[in-house]
């Protein structure tokens, strides 16, 4: 082979990988040819944009902005943590609140079955209108006699309270005032004769001796056995 041969045939090899080369240089200039008017474009419109935000924004502002981030990096790492946390925390949960709430609702529809929530409401509008119809003062005098109360309603707790009480409800179920007649001396004299006046007049006498102690500050008398009424 000669050298005008050889030759040739390293320049077809040169020309063969010259060739993609070639194609990729038209096609970059191609994109350069496209690119030129949408890069106008687009700078106009970036221009449009800015005149928006001129008076408003100044390059020292971004610098300002800028260094504020650097110095404040460790916080902004640390906002991020505690994000990181709360999502975790969120995502731990998120099962418990799924199957609490349908529990929470259906609990919430039993109240308003029974009438609760209805009960509750009606109690807020009678504290609304105690409001509306006393001052702080009377509220005030009120509970102090609410607590009064409650002490009483402790004293009345008690079981021989409680059975003095009953059988003093007992009493008018008993009593026919129809049949009550008009009694002088010689009449009550006679009425003692019976034993369950007898008895009544030796629980009169206690209850006489137990008032007396109201004069004394409501200490009670030494409890004594009734005394027989010849």
């Amino acid at each position: 082979m000669t050298n005008e041969e050889l030759i040739l045939e390293r320049l077809d090899r040169i020309e063969a990988q010259l060739a993609p080369i070639a194609v990729t240089a038209g096609g970059i200039a191609d994109l350069r040819e496209d690119l030129i008017p949408l890069s106008g474009q687009a700078f106009r419109l970036l221009i449009r944009e800015l005149e928006d935000v001129e008076s408003g924004f100044q390059l020292e502002d971004l610098m300002v902005l800028t260094k504020r981030f650097l110095r404040s990096i460790k916080h902004i790492i640390f906002s991020l943590e505690q994000l990181e946390n709360t999502v975790d925390f969120v995502t731990t949960i998120e099962p418990l609140l799924k199957s609490a709430i349908p529990q929470v609702i259906n609990y919430l529809d039993d109240l308003e079955q029974r009438g609760i929530l209805r009960v509750i409401t009606s109690m807020l509008d009678v504290r609304a209108k105690i409001a509306a119809a006393y001052s702080p003062e009377d509220i005030d005098q009120i509970g102090d006699g609410a607590v009064v109360a409650l002490g009483l309603a402790k004293k009345l707790a008690d079981p021989k309270a409680a059975a003095f009480l009953e059988k003093m409800a007992e009493l008018p179920s008993k009593i026919d005032l129809a049949n009550a007649k008009p009694v002088g001396p010689f009449g009550m004299l006679g009425a003692l004769s019976s034993k369950q006046a007898r008895d009544g007049l030796g629980v009169l006498m206690e209850l006489t001796k137990a008032m007396g102690g109201l004069k004394n500050g409501g200490s009670s008398a030494a409890s004594v056995g009734p005394e027989p009424i010849a």
